[in-house]
């Protein structure tokens, strides 16, 4: 059934007029006595008569019109329920501790009517996540795909934030009494990061690091879980990991855990945030500048090749493409040196 032609016969049957129906429609008295006429052959059923001031219900429109204005009703709120703003901002996280997860519960919390549905698509290749957004499953992810050239074309990359690296040692292993540690200091340990998928941002991460600093990164077995990797480097006094500094992570007390910063310099790992390159969410401004607001590492940071340094590549403070106030361009640049001074 046509909606606008059940829509211009409740405002003839409210007004008592065609014309009167039309202005408030924005179209012509033809226009409308057109609709009406198709939509009394769709109901086979007269719906109005005509006098000499206007128009009246017959006993059927009069029997027509509570159902009608129920039709008009819904097809308002339907189209309301996907309307700018009306719709909660879906933004995937890579796990409900991780960095991400955390910068956006502090969002929240500043804003706290904001309408945010935290998602965990379950996927390992940014590629797959990227397509998700082109297709409108949720309106950006907290990735990376590390080539920008192989991102769909309306889908666009800015870089969100860094997350500089801990050690995280149990109590008996040598390095738990560190204040700080450098890169030198973790060679020959066995950094313990089960998980690490084939394809996914994380991989190239890892092995860039190892590369770089000559580190001793360990994907063996299988990854069980936070809870287990934790007992595992609890009890142990030679196996270490490395977290995010915004990480979230909660152990038992009397586990003796210890997190350790790495300085000279910071290592660091490229949170990126992909989201549609037209019509984005209005609420991803928002978002966007509050990343924006995130104190950035001290000093010298590393980071991996595909990261660009905050000068040449697009930051959270550039902003979201397509929203009053904000630059239009979205995309980062590849190729710039690894390491760089804040």
């Amino acid at each position: 059934m046509d909606t606008e032609a059940v829509r211009s016969f409740v405002r003839a049957a409210e007004s008592g007029q065609l014309r009167h129906a039309a202005d408030e429609l924005g179209v012509t008295q033809q226009a409308v006595s057109k609709r009406i006429a198709a939509l009394e052959r769709r109901l086979e059923a007269r719906l109005f008569t005509r006098t000499a001031r206007g128009v009246e219900l017959t006993p059927d429109g009069k029997a027509f019109l509570p159902h009608a204005r129920s039709i008009v009703a819904s097809a308002d709120r339907a189209v309301a329920a996907v309307g700018p703003g009306s719709r909660a901002l879906r933004i995937d996280v890579l796990g409900l501790r991780s960095a991400q997860a955390v910068v956006l519960h502090d969002y929240w919390r500043a804003h706290p009517g904001t309408g945010l549905d935290v998602v965990t698509l379950r996927v390992d290749d940014p590629h797959v996540v990227a397509a998700a957004v082109q297709a409108g499953d949720i309106d950006a992810s907290f990735r990376t795909v590390t080539d920008p050239a192989t991102l769909p074309p309306d889908v666009r990359m800015i870089h969100a934030f860094d997350s500089p690296l801990e050690l995280l040692v149990g109590p008996g292993h040598p390095l738990a009494s560190a204040h700080t540690l450098t890169p030198p200091e973790l060679r020959g340990l066995r950094i313990w990061v089960p998980g690490i998928a084939p394809r996914s941002e994380w991989a190239e991460f890892y092995d860039q690091l190892a590369t770089d600093f000559d580190l001793r990164i360990d994907a063996a077995g299988p990854h069980f879980g936070d809870e287990v990797l934790l007992e595992s480097l609890a009890d142990s006094a030679d196996v270490a990991t490395l977290v995010g500094a915004r990480d979230r992570y909660t152990w038992p007390t009397g586990s003796g855990l210890r997190r350790v910063p790495i300085v000279n310099p910071t290592l660091a790992y490229p949170l990126s945030l992909m989201f549609p390159g037209t019509h984005p969410h209005p609420g991803l401004r928002a978002v966007i500048r509050h990343l924006a607001s995130l104190t950035p590492s001290p000093g010298t940071v590393w980071l991996p090749a595909w990261a660009t340094p905050s000068d040449r590549r697009v930051s959270a403070a550039a902003g979201l493409p397509g929203l009053p106030g904000l630059p239009l361009d979205g995309t980062p640049q590849p190729g710039a040196p690894a390491t760089r001074t804040r």
